[in-house]
């Protein structure tokens, strides 16, 4: 254990920090979805996702590694909204092995119904809590954090081989 770099009182501080707000935020959003929509985040996220895309569709592999979830949790989500009237899945025109998730006019509406809410959660508990530096500099640490967990291999980490 000599080998650990343990956390000092301000790291410490600063984690505990970011791990309440995180789930305190994570909380507020699934109220918020739950009661507008009967929506958990996840499924939000892959109605949100898809709207971003101009015909609303997206291979489910992509979709996955855009919302950084395993493939088979997806495909849980997906059937979830499908029963739901909110997304569809067809076979991809260019592969035949491949699905693709498809948002419905259902959906569209059911995005645009909860969308409004969504925002002004997130902006009450976090963003306008924040200066406009203080956003910035948010975005640059949750920046340099998703790429360093991007760039490291996959699988748990022990002490003495973590990459930094």
């Amino acid at each position: 254990m000599s080998d650990v770099k343990w956390l000092n009182e301000s790291e410490m501080a600063a984690w505990m920090a970011y791990v309440a707000a995180t789930h305190l935020l994570e909380r507020r959003v699934e109220d918020q979805l739950k009661v507008d929509a009967d929506l958990t985040h996840a499924q939000y996220e892959i109605l949100a996702k898809l709207s971003q895309d101009p015909g609303g569709r997206m291979r489910m592999t992509e979709l996955a590694n855009r919302l950084i979830v395993s493939k088979s949790g997806l495909t849980y989500q997906i059937g979830q909204l499908e029963r739901r009237g909110l997304v569809t899945r067809e076979a991809c025109p260019s592969d035949e092995r491949g699905v693709l998730a498809v948002l419905t006019e259902e959906g569209k509406r059911c995005l645009e119904r909860t969308a409004p809410g969504h925002v002004a959660v997130v902006r009450a508990f976090l963003i306008d809590q924040l200066t406009p530096e203080e956003v910035e500099s948010m975005r640059q640490i949750m920046t340099k954090a998703a790429a360093a967990m991007r760039a490291a291999p996959a699988g748990p980490l022990r002490p003495g081989k973590i990459p930094g």
